[in-house]
């Protein structure tokens, strides 16, 4: 039997087996259980780049790695950018990081994707641990908030079916219509709403002073700033009624819980204060480090493994990079022309950067700008190992497939260090090795990280004085514009900018437009056309545009979070105008 593990950016890192040219399943896996995504479903369906391309014309590989070396000696005294994206969530696939950290190269730093929220979990935790799937199993009350399961998280859906489900998102999804209670607030205001909570906690004196003040540090500012809002200013916030706020409290005290967060109540410049606000009503009850309780966010899937590729002494925020400034531009593993916001600006960038390389599987927007384009090996091609963000498993991706198609990162990698005299990557197995060392145990049969053995923070947490530090002080910035809430999200069909995307602009029934019309999307920071869907799972001031949507992200603000150095895809409002 051939075993591997799903590359794809995804909370679940599935088990794999291939098996006569077929990706399936593997029954015996815990989370996994015999079925695969959509997406890793039509993995080997999606038609892959093939051969490599310098400005429009097919090349052989020799030649465009010749190409490659002679515009990187050109380039050397100027401004290089190494822009790597996570297409193949690998980690060999950093080992092209070793030779530009080498040449000197800019390196990206902060996120696309989660950075905000990691800032807040890690303020107050130290280190952001995922809940392992076991203690899940052990909660009998489930928040899932800003996270939709079915979609991101499909394998958790089975490990929540027999719990009592709250569901806290601005969108009714299909999981909210399935709950016990849906919490439709207003978008942007997650912090009110745990705010909202925590106030109520204090109100009704249900707080664990027992946990608190053995694990905890900063309650008594925690409660100050607590107590600077009043109960109908959070409220009116929200946008919810009171009385189901209060339900959700009751469901939620003293009962096992487990909230899931998503990466949906963070894409604000204040991100960082909602996760933590969130951790911080968590802690009021006491929801660390027992059985069936915590907060689950994105975990540090790195935690207690060694990292070897070196990084860059010099790096720009990647939410905000200018592609303009640099005379040579490595992207790898990224579709930045319509994943970074404000796309117009990117594009117009990479159309004057000196010389752009594409290093990615498939062909996207950012293939079509780009002078050289080169293939890589995929993941069934090349030796590698993956962590998960979701779960505390360890996935081996051994090598699987002989293929004349691409070249690996590792051999990339070593063609530039011998050009350039650097010293070259060790064997493959011999890194995957130093990588994991001793840090994982297996359990039936599956490799399994040792940082979870205990549950996550039962024996205190990961910061200097191992407690939980709460929120005691909170910053903003208003949304600004008029209109709509922009919310972005993930689509069943497509990953970012990866698969089937689709092409709509969905609104709710209350609007001026209808089913099939063409209009003009406007913000602050641009314009996009799109086909009107008509949905009911809507508030009446929001509309939704699925990530990956060619268009969506020229109406996004390329400016970061106040934490974390993260992109603010929703910290924006829209105007539509029919076409």
């Amino acid at each position: 039997m051939n075993k591997t593990t799903c590359p794809l950016d995804c909370y679940d890192a599935c088990s794999v087996i291939y098996e006569e040219g077929k990706l399936k399943g593997d029954p015996k896996h815990p989370t996994t259980a015999g079925y695969l995504c959509p997406n890793l479903n039509h993995y080997l369906s999606e038609p892959r780049i093939l051969k490599p391309r310098f400005k429009g014309s097919e090349i052989e590989m020799e030649e465009a790695l010749e190409i490659l070396t002679t515009m990187l000696k050109e380039a050397q005294d100027l401004d290089t950018l190494y822009f790597k994206g996570q297409g193949n969530f690998g980690k060999l696939q950093d080992a092209t990081a070793h030779f530009f950290a080498n040449y000197g190269a800019v390196f990206t730093r902060g996120s696309l994707c989660d950075g905000a929220g990691e800032a807040g979990v890690v303020e107050g935790r130290g280190e952001s641990l995922s809940m392992p799937f076991e203690q899940i199993a052990k909660s009998r009350i489930v928040v899932v908030w800003g996270r939709n399961l079915s979609v991101s998280n499909s394998h958790f859906m089975e490990l929540v079916k027999d719990k009592i489900l709250i569901v806290i998102d601005p969108v009714k999804t299909e999981l909210a219509k399935k709950a016990a209670l849906h919490l439709q607030v207003r978008p942007r205001e997650d912090f009110a709403l745990a705010t909202l909570l925590a106030r109520f906690v204090y109100i009704e004196q249900i707080e664990n002073y027992a946990f608190i003040d053995k694990f905890t540090a900063d309650f008594d500012y925690f409660v100050e700033l607590i107590r600077s809002f009043t109960v109908k200013e959070l409220t009116d916030r929200t946008g919810l009624e009171l009385e189901d706020v209060l339900t959700a409290l009751m469901l939620i005290k003293d009962e096992p819980t487990t909230i899931l967060v998503g990466v949906g109540v963070q894409k604000y410049a204040h991100g960082a204060s909602v996760l933590r606000m969130i951790d911080s009503f968590a802690a009021m009850l006491g929801l660390f480090g027992k059985e069936g309780c915590g907060v689950s966010y994105m975990g540090n899937s790195g935690l207690g493994f060694r990292e070897i590729f070196a990084k860059g002494k010099k790096s720009v925020p990647i939410a905000t990079v200018d592609f303009a400034k640099y005379a040579l531009a490595f992207i790898q593993g990224a579709n930045p022309a319509n994943q970074l916001p404000r796309t117009q600006r990117v594009i117009d960038g990479l159309e004057k950067c000196h010389f752009s390389v594409y290093f990615g599987l498939y062909e996207n927007e950012t293939s079509k700008l780009c002078d050289l384009v080169i293939p890589p090996k995929n993941f069934l091609e090349k030796e590698d190992v993956r962590f998960s963000y979701g779960t505390d498993f360890i996935g081996r991706m051994p090598k699987l497939e002989e293929s004349t198609i691409g070249i690996s990162e590792v051999e990339l990698t070593n063609r530039l260090c011998a050009a350039f005299g650097i010293e070259p990557l060790p064997d493959e197995k011999r890194m995957i090795e130093e990588i994991v060392g001793n840090n994982v145990y297996e359990k039936e049969g599956y490799l399994r990280n040792r940082e979870y053995l205990q549950i996550p923070y039962s024996d205190g947490f990961y910061t200097d004085d191992e407690k939980f530090h709460f929120i005691d002080e909170y910053d903003d910035e208003v949304c600004e514009g008029e209109g709509f809430y922009l919310i972005t999200c993930k689509q069943r069909h497509s990953l970012n900018s990866q698969f089937k995307r689709d092409r709509h602009i969905y609104l709710p029934p209350v609007c001026d437009f209808s089913e099939g019309d063409f209009v003009r999307a406007i913000s602050l920071y641009g314009e996009a056309e799109f086909t009107v869907r008509i949905s009911e799972d809507l508030r009446e001031d929001s509309v939704m545009i699925y990530s990956g949507t060619p268009g969506v992200n020229y109406l996004t603000p390329d400016e970061l979070s106040l934490e974390g150095e993260s992109a603010i895809y929703q910290e924006t409002r829209i105007v539509l105008e029919k076409v």
